[in-house]
């Protein structure tokens, strides 16, 4: 909950599941946020699909589901064109990529459905005009 207070901005890429998550999130701090496919029909007639936020001068892409890992990097590039990165969830598996450019992708994993992944986490971005980073936060 203290990451969540701190934070300038609160970025969730899908899968709240309620409108009674959203509005807890919101309770932290200003969120941003898109649907995911397992929320209730509520969340994904209130979330968009994707956004492009800007972060300290960076442009960053948010979608729920990155598809396939073998051409992902490429794929949220064309999806996002202007983007600095690209937030994705959907696999609630944490991943962290950069291409040769420098364009990201982050997967911040899951703090409350972990899946196959072996552990709860989140992520931090940090972002000033000239560098944009992202950590895997572990919560277990």
């Amino acid at each position: 909950m203290k990451r969540l207070c701190a934070a300038d901005l609160i970025v969730h890429a899908g899968d709240l599941t309620t409108l009674a998550v959203l509005e807890e999130l919101r309770g932290y701090g200003k969120v941003e946020a898109v649907r995911g496919n397992v929320d209730e029909d509520s969340l994904r007639m209130t979330l968009p699909a994707q956004l492009e936020l800007d972060l300290g001068g960076r442009r960053v892409g948010v979608i729920h589901d990155g598809g396939r890992r073998g051409t992902r990097l490429e794929r949220l590039r064309r999806t996002f064109p202007d983007a600095d990165a690209v937030i994705f969830g959907h696999s609630h598996i944490p991943l962290h990529e950069t291409d040769a450019d420098g364009f990201q992708i982050f997967n911040p994993g899951s703090a409350t459905d972990r899946r196959r992944s072996p552990r709860h986490t989140m992520g931090l971005a940090r972002a000033a005009r000239s560098q944009l980073s992202f950590e895997l936060i572990d919560l277990d």
